[in-house]
């Protein structure tokens, strides 16, 4: 099947409400991929994100009934998916707070280099991007989130404002600030 004969997501969604499961697979099987890259980003975690990722789902399949068909399908995932996130990042904080520290899974204690040999180039440009993972999940959520939507899920600022409730200026602002701390935690980080 051509991507032109699929239905839209609108339409899937429709279908779903009316009872037809495989209709919610479809729109799962089209929106995951890019929906576990944010949730990843989010996170800094590939397992972390992959359970976020099913508890997003789920709490769409529950909310159906209560989408917006004038609404961006994706976007309303997103918002799903930034509260998921949002619970998690709770949770964690609690977590760390109770023990003092950091869990033993998180990203943080996950500084174990791959032991499978690879060139040096390539083990220097995946501690790189180890690096920015981990900056990009500590940013504070207020700075991680636009930053998520518009650099790396490439949102324009108004679409990123219509998920997290702001302005597009603020949106700017914040991108600007989560740009800024993140180059002083990796200089930090090199030095």
């Amino acid at each position: 099947m051509n991507a032109a004969a699929e239905p839209p997501d609108e339409q899937l969604a429709a279908s779903a409400v009316a009872g037809h499961e495989h209709a919610f697979a479809r729109l799962m099987r089209r929106h995951k991929g890019a929906l576990y890259r944010f949730i990843r980003r989010y996170t800094g975690d590939a397992d972390e994100a992959y359970d976020l990722l099913q508890e997003t789902f789920a709490a769409a399949w529950t909310a159906l009934k209560r989408y917006d068909t004038t609404r961006s399908f994706p976007t309303w995932l997103r918002s799903i998916a930034l509260n998921k996130c949002r619970d998690w990042s709770r949770r964690r904080a609690i977590r760390r707070w109770l023990t003092g520290s950091d869990p033993l899974d998180s990203p943080a204690g996950q500084d174990v280099p791959d032991e499978t040999p690879s060139p040096e180039a390539t083990l220097l440009g995946s501690q790189r991007l180890s690096r920015l993972d981990r900056a990009i999940a500590n940013l504070p959520a207020g700075l991680k989130e636009p930053l998520i939507l518009t650099a790396l899920e490439e949102l324009s600022h108004e679409q990123a404002g219509r998920i997290l409730g702001l302005t597009a200026k603020a949106v700017e602002l914040r991108v600007y600030r989560a740009r800024r701390a993140l180059a002083a935690a990796l200089a930090l980080d090199e030095g």
